[in-house]
């Protein structure tokens, strides 16, 4: 859009993305106040007299402020990348109002990683790490065959690769590129590990790929790698491998899946897994999983069940609660079974997650026990009896009612300790 297209505004701010100052070399040097990262500023050689430095973000914005209101001249922000991208438009606009704003962006840093490489992203996840807690960008990593990480101090390359290279046969390459479009630019291919070993100064996107990352798919209708689950959620038994019909059925699954809530960003845990079925599902839905089950051919199942519908579910051979010690917190817990071990498992299931807890049981005699576990850990206790009786044909093309074994749904959500509603 050319100048003469633009609505005139009474305060503009011109927000400059990267490889644009030097094209409007004109706007910078006439700006009344130039904000940017140092290494912009410097680029651009703004004296320091019309320069504020970005570094927290609200004493900028009051400087811009500030700035607008002593009519001190134009407002310059020279941002990296494509600045409406998980960028600086977004401050600006909640502040000043997005009429106020003239946005000139850049090639996003995402979009420059993948060219130097050669790979298309439209099938890619990209998350940022800045200002937000990491868990999401590791949980993503681990969930995701690929994945761009706009990085940050404690979430910066080391940070992803450590996170990695902790789930046992995981497998991820990382490509660490760093200040992209500078004289300094470069690129490296690295393992978790050897991400995890070393320092990385500058300012880094860190691609995260799995194993076919690199070829591309069929071509997409929409942007971003974190599709919904096609053909919903609540699968058939049928879509799972299972041993004497031990999987979750369809209804109970449904209604523990509302439950668990799960998501692009968290982690799961299935604890106790079976056949994995709940393990799949939730990482249908974007979430990183890890399924925990004692018995060998049930590791064997999940792992084939999770394969069959290409998804990374990491899966622990061992019993709960001894095999939970050292694995990631997680967002949300299911455990599924009803031993007499159970209430020992919910228990140390609940002092671990951050958000919810879903026990399925078939013993009612359990359920007191189920529910203190839960309230003892600050967690809500709610549940129901889920029966449901399925069409089943019979001759002469009529159908009957055929009942399935009822089953307990029990779950708690953790109680902010603060005020007592539920986090």
């Amino acid at each position: 859009m050319t100048d003469r297209h633009r609505r005139p505004f009474r305060h503009r701010i011109t927000v400059l993305g990267a490889g644009q100052a030097a094209a409007h070399a004109a706007l910078v040097a006439g700006a009344g106040l130039v904000l940017g990262a140092r290494r912009h500023l410097d680029a651009a050689g703004v004296p320091p007299e019309r320069a504020v430095a970005l570094g927290p973000l609200a004493p900028a914005l009051d400087a811009v402020a500030d700035a607008l209101d002593d009519g001190a001249g134009p407002v310059v922000v020279l941002a990296s990348g494509d600045p409406g991208f998980f960028g600086i438009v977004r401050a600006l606009a909640e502040r000043f109002g997005p009429e106020a704003l003239d946005v000139r962006p850049g090639v996003s840093s995402v979009a420059e990683a993948f060219a130097r490489v050669g790979l298309p992203w439209d099938d890619a996840v990209v998350v940022s790490a800045h200002g937000r807690d990491p868990r999401t960008a590791l949980n993503v990593c681990r969930a995701h065959r690929k994945v761009a990480v706009l990085t940050a101090p404690g979430a910066g390359p080391a940070e992803i690769g450590a996170a990695l290279a902790a789930v046992p046969g995981l497998r991820r390459r990382l490509l660490v590129a760093a200040d992209l479009g500078a004289d300094s630019e470069r690129i490296e291919e690295v393992t978790p590990e050897q991400a995890a070993a070393r320092d990385w100064p500058g300012v880094h996107v860190v691609l995260s790929l799995g194993p076919g990352a690199e070829r591309p798919g069929a071509m997409r209708a929409v942007a971003g790698g974190a599709d919904a689950a096609e053909g919903g959620w609540g699968l058939p038994e049928d879509a799972f491998e299972h041993r004497d019909s031990m999987v979750t059925k369809a209804e109970v699954r449904a209604l523990a899946l509302a439950r668990l809530g799960p998501r692009l960003g968290e982690l799961v845990w299935d604890v106790g897994a079976g056949s994995g079925s709940v393990a799949v599902e939730c990482a249908r839905l974007g979430a990183a999983v890890v399924a925990v089950e004692k018995a060998a051919d049930g590791v064997q199942r999940v792992t084939a069940n999770a394969a069959a519908h290409g998804l990374d579910v990491l899966v622990v051979h061992g019993a709960a609660p001894d095999a939970l010690a050292e694995l990631p917190e997680p967002d949300a817990v299911f455990v599924g079974g009803g031993g007499t071990d159970l209430p020992e498992i919910v228990a140390a299931c609940a002092e671990r997650a951050r958000r919810t807890v879903v026990v399925t049981l078939a013993a009612l005699d359990r359920i007191p026990a189920v529910r203190a576990a839960l309230l003892a850990a600050g967690f809500t206790a709610e549940g129901v009896q889920l029966q449901s009786s399925r069409l089943a044909p019979l001759p002469g093309g009529v159908v009957r009612l055929a009942a399935t074994n009822p089953v307990f749904v029990l779950w708690g959500n953790r109680l902010d300790p603060s005020s007592g509603d539920e986090q």
